[in-house]
Formats: C-alpha cells, structure tokens, sequence
C-alpha cells in the first residue's frame, strides 16, 4: 500500500492546503491566520495553539517562495482608511503620490460600519505593511501604542495625549473658532453647533465652538446638538431645529458630510441659505466645493497632511528616528456662498 501523498497523486487529489483552508478550519480570518504563522505579536496563546494544531493537521506548508519573499522589504506603507469619508478619499489620492515620490506603495484596508479598526490594521500587518498610516483612528491611545510595538504608526487628523506616536493633524480647535469668527464677524448670534459625537477629533472641534463662542461674549447663546460625521444625522439636526421653532441665524456641523445634510433639510423646508440660516461644515472636502452646496468650511490642507505623513514614516524606516513627532498644520477657513449676514 503506497503513502497516502502518492494516493492523492495517482486519484488526481492532490491539492496542497492553502492559508484559507487553515483558516475555515479554526473560523477565523485569513489575516489572522497569517499573523500566527508568521510569528507576529498580538493573537491571544489560545488562539495561536488552534492555528497551529489545525496548520499540522492539514498538512499546511508555507510557500517556499513566499517565505523567500518574506525576508525582504515590502516598501509597503498600510493605510487605514474610512470608505464613507470624502476627505480620506482626498487625503489617500494624496497619499499616493507622497508615496511614488520616495519610492513606497500603499496598501489600504477600509473601515466600515461593519468593519471595525481593529480588522483594518490586522489586514495592513498581515499584507506587510511597513508603516502604518492611520485615518482620523478612535481606538484608545495605549492600542495605538502596542500596534506601534509592531509597525510604526503615524495618526493622522487627531491629538493623542501621553502617546509615544507620531501625529500629524490640524489644530481642530482652531478651525471651529475661525468659522465662529467669521459668523460673528457678519453679525451673528444664534449659532448653534451640531456636535461629531465621541472621539478626540469632536471633542476639540467641540471645544473649539464653546471657547470661541465665550471669547466674543456669546457664553449664553451656546447651543450644541447631538450628531456625528454623517449627512442623516445633519437632517436630523435641521429637522430638530425646526420642529421646536428656535431656528437659528447660523448652524455650524462638525463636519462636511453633516453640514450637507443640515443644508438638505432646511432646502426641503423652504428655508433660504444664507438667506435665513447660514451653514458651515469643515473639512473642505470635494463636495463642499460643488456649486450645489458652496460650502464655506475649513481646509485641513490634505496635500500637506499626506506629505508629513509619508515623510514621518520614511523617517522611521529609513532614517532611524526613534523619538515621537507631532506635526500641528494651521487650518485656514474657507468663505463660500453659505453663510452671510443675518436677515
């Protein structure tokens, strides 16, 4: 009786395990699967003793190119990025060509309502990246700090305090007091705020519309509505506003996305902008500047926000720098046809 691989020979069955078939077995990602066989930190003891008890009894065996492959540089850098966000659409066509230029490529994993951070990075390590970029990340500073243990990581549009990480952002606060400057500055008092949610990013822009609206001694006209970065919660905040007959002179959304859906809303009621109600949004995003919405917002600089980015990672890669960076761009406000004076 011959050897069982010459059976799978002769009956025309041999087909070598692949890293999914792994995978199936123990229900797991193939990515996570990946970091096990490849030795690298984060998967829990028990799970890296299912992957390799389920890889010995199949028979799996890593491709010996591969491996040869794995010894050298990918010249990858991962990218994270939120696939219902316009400004990280811009911000990666930017990345891109930071990239070319020193001689990277870029991998990308989306974060979707259905695909959470963690997933996201674990794909980026699992395809090799050699830095991670990482789009406007929520997970709490000491997990970006264990993914750096790993592979550099560059944050990019939020603070992180107490962090040994790079960052490169917009001063957020900042930006929300310019658009408030310049509301009042027309003449306006009512501005009411439509708040981002949870997060670093809306707890500045946040901070932003209340310290501004005090500097101009308007503390008793602070008006923050719940939201988030979507166009239905901006409908919903218009909606809210009108049914309770307190409409403002000015509404100002965390961002874009959100003040677009402002916009739509007060659109279906009848309600003239900037005739009766001004809105401004931030970000600066491509559609902010279609002549349809005409958005006055806040430029984040996306071109410059993709070179600090890449340039931070070579200088871990390539040039040996240890020490974290931060790297704090000026926003700068952008005046289009949404906002005016007061009727």
């Amino acid at each position: 009786m011959g050897d069982v691989g010459s059976e799978r020979h002769r009956s025309g069955t041999d087909k070598r395990p692949r890293l999914e078939d792994v995978a199936a077995r123990v229900g797991l990602s193939t990515a996570s699967v990946s970091l096990v066989l490849r030795g690298v930190p984060g998967p829990s003891e028990r799970t890296r003793q299912r992957v390799l008890k389920a890889a010995a009894d199949l028979g799996y065996q890593a491709d010996r190119t591969a491996s040869l492959l794995a010894s050298r540089r990918t010249r990858l850098l991962g990218v994270m990025v939120d696939i219902h966000s316009p400004f990280h659409a811009e911000l990666v066509e930017h990345l891109h060509t930071a990239a070319e230029e020193v001689g990277y490529d870029l991998v990308l994993s989306t974060q979707t309502r259905t695909r959470d951070e963690h997933t996201a990075v674990e794909t980026l390590l699992a395809f090799r990246s050699e830095a991670l970029i990482l789009l406007g990340p929520t997970a709490p500073a000491d997990t970006l700090a264990a993914i750096d243990r790993k592979a550099p990581v560059i944050a990019v549009g939020r603070r992180i305090a107490d962090a040994e990480l790079d960052v490169v952002r917009t001063a957020d606060d900042d930006g929300v007091s310019q658009i408030v400057g310049h509301l009042v500055g027309l003449g306006h008092r009512e501005i009411v705020y439509v708040d981002g949610g949870k997060g670093v990013i809306a707890t500045d822009r946040r901070r932003g519309y209340r310290t501004a609206m005090r500097r101009h001694g308007l503390g008793a006209h602070i008006r923050i509505l719940h939201g988030d970065n979507t166009e239905a919660v901006g409908e919903r905040a218009a909606r809210h506003l009108l049914d309770s007959g307190e409409l403002p002179t000015a509404v100002v959304a965390f961002n874009d996305q959100c003040a677009i859906g402002v916009l739509a809303a007060l659109s279906r009621a009848g309600i003239a902008v900037p005739g009766e109600v001004s809105v401004a949004g931030y970000d600066d995003d491509t559609l902010s500047r279609l002549s349809c919405f005409d958005l006055t917002t806040v430029s984040q600089n996306a071109p410059e926000q993709a070179r600090q980015s890449v340039a931070a990672a070579v200088e871990r890669l390539d040039q040996g720098r240890t020490e974290p960076r931060e790297v704090v761009l000026p926003p700068r406000l952008v005046v289009r046809g949404s906002t005016a004076g007061p009727a």
